[in-house]
């Protein structure tokens, strides 16, 4: 993986051009739909993060509507994904990258539904450490998540600033969020490129600040999109009902929490187990509804398959694997 890595920022002169085209966050959803006469399951795939918190909102609401949504917890977007590729899950929420990614693995079966949210990302930095500009990476140890969405955000950014990779010490940390602070609070590493709630906790503890002049989520590849939703096409197609009433209770929910910040901060911190003032402060970042669209994927899928981080160039797919008509039919469009 090191080396792979390396090699992507070895041909930096393949930084991203295009315009960023980020598509305009969802409006309030339109009127509730009438229930299914015959109930139906979906089996969804999530993690406990922050723009994810609509999920824990819905499964009430979708039982009167004759769905019955059975969550299924996975720690990573790579590993839901994994579950959705091999036939476990009907969605799965997923990283922005991750439909690309199926399609370069040779995946037929999945269908892009709709982005989640956005937030600034910095890098955050350990208390007593410069980090004033992407300049003073120059010899630092960063802890990373290797092909996590928020690594592909930091990746295309160095690349588009022209920061060689190498010109610092990538330290690949497994498992949760919670091993990066650890690494950065007993001062294993100068700085950790994470996810909240971890990028707020080390701020609210005192060992690590935000490094605002190493913003990277607004690379012209990749942006600022958090998440994504994802579907098999099966479900898509065969369970399109159930799987439209989804989406509409999905959007339905968002709204509610993007109008009361306070209701936001408490359905982030059930989701989590966090505590309430941790999960008040992660929320604030964090803007609800999409910013992704299939031309940003495209460029992101262009981009990596030209620095060799996936296997081929499935640009072309994107269209044929996404299917904004749910968003569309839940806006009442």
């Amino acid at each position: 993986m090191r080396r792979r890595v390396l090699a992507l920022f070895a041909v930096a002169a393949l930084a991203i051009v295009s315009p960023l085209g980020h598509a305009t966050p969802a409006v309030a959803a339109g009127p509730e739909p009438k229930p299914l006469p015959t109930p139906t399951k979906l089996t969804v795939g999530y993690q406990k993060v922050g723009h994810l918190a609509p999920m824990m909102m819905i499964v009430d609401k979708l039982k009167g509507l004759g769905v019955e949504l059975e969550l299924v917890e996975f720690a990573r977007y790579a590993d839901a994904r994994t579950a959705l590729l091999a036939g476990s899950l009907d969605v799965a929420s997923v990283g922005p990258a991750d439909l690309a990614i199926s399609l370069a693995q040779g995946s037929t079966d999945v269908v892009g539904i709709m982005g989640v949210g956005s937030s600034p990302k910095y890098v955050i930095g350990r208390t007593g450490v410069k980090l004033d500009s992407f300049e003073d990476l120059k010899g630092k140890k960063i802890a990373i998540a290797p092909g996590s969405a928020v690594w592909f955000q930091f990746a295309a950014t160095l690349v588009e600033k022209g920061v060689p990779y190498n010109s610092f010490q990538a330290v690949n940390i497994q498992g949760g969020g919670a091993n990066f602070n650890q690494a950065l609070k007993k001062g294993e590493v100068d700085g950790i490129v994470t996810w909240e709630p971890f990028e707020s906790i080390p701020v609210m503890e005192g060992y690590g600040f935000f490094a605002k002049n190493l913003e990277y989520s607004s690379s012209k590849a990749v942006g600022a999109e958090l998440g994504m939703i994802m579907a098999s096409k099966t479900a898509a197609t065969k369970k399109r009902d159930a799987m439209e009433r989804f989406v509409w209770a999905y959007l339905d929910a968002q709204e509610q929490l993007k109008k009361d910040p306070k209701k936001f901060a408490e359905a982030y911190a059930k989701l989590s187990g966090m505590q309430p003032d941790i999960a008040a402060k992660a929320a604030q970042i964090i803007t609800l509804g999409e910013v992704v669209s299939p031309d940003q994927i495209k460029r992101q899928a262009k981009a990596f398959a030209d620095l060799g981080v996936i296997q081929k160039d499935v640009s072309g797919q994107i269209d044929g694997a996404w299917d904004g008509s749910f968003v569309t039919k839940a806006l009442g469009k």
